[in-house]
């Protein structure tokens, strides 16, 4: 989804279509405009195919790949998101090899097998949504394909880095692993440490969830 959770404090908030438009609206841009890191490190060495880019946001990650020769279908719940990243992806001179969907990732399902990659990055949603959708993105890979999905850790809920303290928002790689079958080798399944601040300016070390398999069949 993106680099950093933008989910509010209630745990009975609602993250549907209006909530992330009027949370794009609200500013010119809310995240780095830069690909998220796990996502570099895991595909700067692919060979470029179709790739699915799950809860684009403004776009940084479908830009990305699509820089460097990927074929990529971008989608994200909110029209505003999606209409910034347009922007951005005529400017980079990328447009032609991006198709942007607006879709509710609770209820769409991709084309099964469809794609050589599917990253999934910060999708944090209650164990109830997450499951049905991560099995449904893992089911549109491709043979041969690769499944990376990275989320916020629970460790991160004991340091200072700005968190929903919602804990069912938060998973571990070996949960993601636990829903792939014996057509998937796991590459990486690991709580990587990377440096940011929190709200304070402070350094803290937080640690993103990373599952990457491939699919044998």
């Amino acid at each position: 989804m993106h680099t950093e959770s933008a989910h509010d404090e209630s745990e009975h908030a609602v993250f549907d279509q209006d909530f992330w438009d009027r949370r794009y609206a609200e500013q010119h841009r809310i995240w780095s405009g830069n690909p998220n890191p796990q996502l570099v490190a895991e595909t700067r060495e692919l060979p470029p195919g179709h790739a699915l880019d799950v809860g684009c946001g403004e776009g940084a990650d479908a830009l990305w790949l699509a820089g460097r020769d990927w074929r990529v279908t971008a989608v994200d719940i909110s029209p505003v998101a999606l209409a910034r990243a347009r922007e951005q992806a005529e400017v980079a001179e990328v447009a032609q090899a991006i198709e942007w969907l607006a879709e509710d990732l609770l209820s769409w399902v991709p084309e099964p097998r469809g794609y050589d990659l599917v990253s999934v990055q910060f999708m944090q949603l209650p164990q109830a949504a997450r499951t049905p959708l991560f099995q449904r993105l893992a089911a549109s890979v491709a043979p041969g394909g690769m499944l990376l999905i990275v989320g916020h850790h629970p460790s991160d809920m004991h340091t200072t880095a700005h968190r929903p303290p919602i804990a069912e928002l938060f998973y571990t790689p070996e949960e993601v692993a636990g829903l792939l079958d014996e057509s998937w080798t796991i590459t990486v399944c690991e709580a990587r440490p990377r440096p940011t601040t929190d709200p304070g300016g402070n350094p803290v070390t937080i640690h993103d969830s990373v599952l990457v398999a491939l699919r044998s069949g």
